[in-house]
């Protein structure tokens, strides 16, 4: 009799977060799972190199060279924001057999994303200085913006803590390089979207100023099969906000992704 292994999760956070802001998701989703919730570099507890050039292609990369280190050959991704746009990348590259994508709040059709005011100055020529004057206070404003619910300001300072650890605040601007990527390969990751055989779940925050409706809609207009799962008052941050609403309809998808295990 041929034993099932448990389902392996791969969980990509977002910009400026980290794995930990996956804890209460993870945690809800139990043990049945096998979770992978790295920080991709420049992020969290991560190394944060000076002088390198972030992009989207090489933190799948990372992603692929964590798998092969791992002997992870089938995996059900989960991304948000940043990580959605990793995502993108992966499933154009397919060289990982996905047991589905899920994705959260994502600039997923470039042309639809909404900068806060403070990336737009970090995009700017001053965005290196900006980041060095960056401090809590700063930060925390410009990202409470994006929460539909009230972000409670240990949500913010956790925030504000995985991206200043080892003076990482001061890559703010650097980090912001995907927009740039996001632009150049729009075409390219798309398409990986829209025509991919994978199961699809969008999990969404209509409250999102960044990628709310405006972006879930063009979702449910060119991917019809997709399934697409809104949080009502919730913003940019579906795991923060509402990770109770997350894990409920991530375990109900993951049900049915599940394939019975063959018996000889």
């Amino acid at each position: 009799m041929e034993v099932a292994k448990p389902m392996v999760i791969t969980l990509l956070h977002g910009y400026p977060g980290s794995s930990e802001d996956w804890r209460e998701v993870i945690g809800g989703l139990g043990e049945e799972y096998e979770v992978l919730a790295p920080d991709f570099l420049g992020f969290g507890s991560a190394p944060k190199p000076r002088d390198h050039r972030y992009s989207i292609h090489g933190q799948a990369d990372r992603i692929e060279a964590l798998w092969r280190s791992s002997g992870v050959t089938e995996t059900v991704l989960v991304a948000h924001d940043y990580g959605a746009t990793v995502a993108q990348e992966l499933l154009a590259r397919r060289t990982m057999s996905f047991t589905g994508v899920a994705l959260l709040n994502g600039g997923v059709y470039p042309d639809l994303h909404r900068p806060t005011e403070g990336q737009k100055l970090l995009l700017g020529p001053d965005g290196p200085a900006l980041a060095g004057m960056m401090d809590e206070a700063m930060f925390s404003a410009g990202v409470a913006v994006t929460f539909g619910v009230p972000a409670r300001r240990k949500q913010l300072s956790a925030l504000w803590q995985a991206m200043a650890r080892n003076d990482g605040h001061l890559l703010a601007a650097d980090l912001l390089h995907y927009v740039a990527d996001r632009r150049e390969h729009a075409t390219r990751w798309t398409t990986a979207m829209e025509s991919t055989d994978v199961p699809l779940l969008f999990i969404w925050g209509p409250e999102d100023p960044v990628s709310g409706t405006h972006m879930i809609e063009r979702v449910a207009e060119r991917i019809p099969d997709a399934g697409v799962e809104l949080l009502p008052g919730v913003g940019h941050w579906p795991l923060l906000e509402d990770p109770e609403g997350v894990v409920r309809i991530l375990r109900r998808w993951l049900e049915g992704l599940v394939q019975p295990a063959r018996t000889d």
